[in-house]
């Protein structure tokens, strides 16, 4: 059985941690964490990485948006 590496979640950056707080959220909110991953067969493993990467990148894009916008509305015309 294949184990995941808790510290494989994405790029060290300046949004790694809250990359790391999304990819988290999304595993608890399907009753895993990425302490238990390794203990699921392989292609779980996969399935639910794979999907908690899709969720963690749109909450991302998500806070740079309103990140964005809060910008654009502040800034002088």
């Amino acid at each position: 059985m294949a184990t995941i590496d808790a510290n494989l979640t994405g790029a060290e950056g300046p949004q790694s941690a809250l990359e790391r707080k999304y990819i988290e959220e999304y595993l608890q909110s399907q009753g895993a964490s990425l302490k238990d991953l390794g203990d699921l067969p392989e292609e779980e493993q996969q399935h639910l990485m794979r999907e908690a990467s899709k969720y963690a990148s749109l909450k991302l894009a998500e806070v740079e948006s309103r990140a964005k916008f809060r910008e654009d509305i502040h800034a002088p015309s």
